[in-house]
């Protein structure tokens, strides 16, 4: 029998994640190895060097770039106040003075220069604090940089995601997984949480969620039109997750009204009332990322021996597809066929039979057209 590896989508009652929480710059890391953390603690803080402003000093002032440090009336490094004079020069025989005063509060005179007459104010530095993200165990220290964070979790991967870490108790606002999420569904109830919908959520019902102060949506599918408006330009390539539209949306199934499979519908049903996180960024180039809903659970619950591992492609392992013409159903792979096999494109490749879950009917198509459902 043939076998192949595949990119995985998880959605599992039970793993072991370990999540490294890494600082941008070196700074101070806060918590230590064995302690327990819930996912609103630091676990690293640092500072990001403010922005500079730079300042044609010596034209305002009236001098010579070369003299430009006879009238810096402070040290290089002071912290100034806004409106504080940093520099000073006579005009007009005297009878007049120039004035450099600082813009803003809290900026520090970095650099004189006496070859392009320029004064660069450099603002405060920017607090920089990582978070747990997951309720857990801290594992492992990375001096200076960050933390490796331990939690046995129920776990559901998406497929395309926006919005950043966040965290709420699930709610299930949909009885089915074939059902649209519509504003009626969500109410002032739903503030502080992470709500489940079905196969689709209108943009009306996303904006409904944003103004009850809703933290993040899973639901089955998105419509790219809906998608552009909300975000208000076309998302490329790059990774998403940094957008700051005030909630999370997790899209596990792909776009346009596609019911969540029920493997995953269950899994986020079971654990209803359960405080769970979950983020939006997605990268489809090297380096996959996926959108993910996390829902730790104490360790002392679980049994370690069932921690699921990605696989290899066998019979019997649950699929899904993902490229036209069967994008986004579900099977089971059916046989393997060792040779690469004639394609439409009049190309060869290896291929899989699969057969799927809800019409039992088999089809033929590249290994690299799916992904396992790791279950």
């Amino acid at each position: 029998m043939g076998h192949a590896y595949t990119p995985g989508l998880k959605v599992t009652p039970k793993i072991l994640l370990k999540k490294k929480r890494i600082l941008p710059l070196k700074g101070d890391v806060v918590v230590e190895i064995g302690q327990r953390v819930t996912a609103d603690d630091v676990v690293a803080r640092t500072e990001l060097p403010g922005k500079v402003i730079p300042v044609n000093a010596a034209n305002i002032l009236g001098v010579q770039p070369v003299d430009l440090p006879e009238h810096i009336t402070v040290e290089t490094g002071t912290k100034l106040k806004k409106g504080d004079v940093y520099a000073t020069a006579k005009v007009l025989f005297g009878l007049f003075k120039n004035h450099l005063r600082a813009p803003v509060d809290e900026v520090t005179l970095e650099n004189v220069s006496q070859i392009t007459g320029k004064v660069l104010l450099r603002e405060k530095p920017m607090p920089v604090e990582v978070k747990a993200y997951i309720e857990g165990t801290v594992t492992e220290i990375y001096p200076n940089e960050g933390v490796e964070v331990q939690s046995w979790a129920a776990m559901a991967q998406g497929i395309f995601g926006i919005g950043g870490e966040t965290n709420g108790i699930l709610k299930m606002v949909c009885t089915s997984p074939d059902e649209p999420l519509t504003p009626d569904k969500i109410s002032g109830d739903h503030a502080g949480c992470i709500i489940i919908g079905g196969s689709i959520v209108t943009a009306a019902a996303l904006q409904e969620a944003i103004k009850k102060n809703v933290r993040g949506i899973v639901v089955g599918g998105f419509n790219d039109q809906d998608l552009r408006n909300f975000l208000g330009y076309d998302l490329g390539v790059a990774i998403t997750g940094s957008e700051n539209k005030g909630i999370t949306l997790v899209v596990t199934e792909g776009f346009g009204e596609i019911p969540m499979t029920d493997r995953t519908f269950n899994l986020l049903k079971q654990f209803e009332g359960k405080k769970a996180c979950c983020h939006g960024a997605t990268q489809i180039r090297a380096g996959v990322i996926r959108p993910e809903v996390v829902i730790p659970m104490a360790e002392s619950d679980l049994h370690k021996d069932l921690e699921v591992t990605a696989g290899a492609l066998q019979i019997g392992t649950p699929i899904r597809v993902i490229r036209e013409p069967y994008f986004g159903r579900i099977g089971k792979v059916s046989d393997l066929p060792p040779a690469p096999a004639p394609l439409e494109s009049e190309t060869r490749a290896r291929v899989l039979k699969l057969v799927f879950d809800d019409d039992g009917k088999e089809a033929m198509v590249p290994r690299a057209n799916v992904e396992i459902l790791e279950t």
